[in-house]
């Protein structure tokens, strides 16, 4: 089976098992009744999706980390289907899985209901992960470093690798996490961005990197037979910050990490929108730049509907995703 088949059939896989496996954790969740409480400062047509189940994340993580690790079981048997390689971006979206399933928890049932942890608990949390993870990227496995478009040859980074990594890893997990606001919205978002890095991953013979992208792609899909609108569930920070972290993992693999910007323009234009929108409110004393932030706010509240902001960032994530292949290819 040449490679692209077989990436494709492990997301019909993935796809499947996240669909069967939905309903029985839509019970689950309303059973414990882990439900998302929608924030008085977010736009009144929200107020409807309190109660909505959240935490969805562990719809897509649970069926991407046992199809990875049976795949793995399989290769000590001696067949060729799946690296250990790939182990550590399925670590990284479990890790941060975990991380953010505490935030969520905090968030609906901890002491801190209605806001989840600390912001700064959070964010140093996140910045020793991914210390770690830049370590063993650099160190252990000993990925490609950078590469320039145009440029067939690998830039070496030396001490300033690791820090990129973690900037990379840390950015983008709060980007999709900003971005994780509509019905839909972050998963598309995430699909579109994978499927390109896992486009990339193959086209540079990372065939078991390729392979992981197109599982989770997959197993994002399925989520998402449940999260499109109107939402039966949200991935709530237990998805979107271990979708964030990974994607990240995967651009530095590939060596590919300055096309990250342009793949995921949309949830780096949510976070430029919030600081944006917190530093011109401080330096015009207490004005608004945007009508609300982060950004798909601001064209909701300009008249656009929820599914129309969708789809048109999803247009947009889209094109930018075949820039950043096309740039990649150069």
């Amino acid at each position: 089976m040449t490679e692209a088949p077989m990436a494709l059939a492990l997301s019909g896989i993935s796809f499947l098992m996240a669909v069967i496996w939905g309903p029985p954790l839509l019970r689950i969740l309303k059973h414990f009744k882990i439900g998302k409480i929608i924030r008085v400062e977010g736009p009144n047509s929200h107020i409807s999706k309190m109660g909505t189940p959240t935490m969805g994340g562990v719809m897509f993580i649970a069926p991407v980390a046992l199809l990875t690790i049976l795949l793995n079981a399989a290769s000590l048997l001696g067949l060729n289907v799946l690296g250990r390689s790939v182990l550590l971006p399925l670590g990284t979206l479990f890790v941060y899985g975990v991380l953010g399933m505490i935030d969520d928890w905090e968030g609906i049932r901890g002491g801190r209901k209605g806001i989840g942890m600390r912001a700064r608990t959070k964010f140093l949390m996140q910045v020793i992960i991914a210390t770690i993870i830049g370590l063993t990227l650099k160190y252990v496995l000993d990925v490609p470093e950078m590469f320039w478009p145009s440029l067939k040859m690998e830039i070496p980074l030396g001490m300033f690798y690791v820090p990129i990594a973690i900037v990379a890893i840390v950015g983008f997990s709060n980007a999709v996490n900003l971005t994780d606001g509509l019905d839909g919205l972050a998963g598309l978002i995430s699909a579109t961005a994978f499927t390109a890095f896992g486009a990339i991953a193959l086209i540079q013979g990372q065939f078991y990197l390729g392979r992981f992208c197109f599982t989770l792609v997959g197993a994002i899909f399925g989520f998402l037979w449940f999260n499109v609108y109107p939402a039966q569930l949200f991935m709530g920070d237990t998805g979107s910050l271990a979708l964030g972290a990974t994607l990240g993992v995967v651009a530095l693999m590939t060596g590919q990490w300055l096309l990250l910007p342009i793949i995921a323009i949309i949830p780096l234009s949510e976070t430029l929108s919030v600081m944006l929108q917190v530093a011109y409110f401080k330096l015009s004393g207490g004005q608004r730049l945007l009508k609300m932030s982060p950004l798909h706010h601001h064209f909701e509240l300009s008249g656009w509907s929820e599914t129309q902001v969708v789809q048109r960032f999803w247009l947009v994530s889209l094109i930018a995703a075949l820039i950043g292949i096309a740039l990649a290819l150069l």
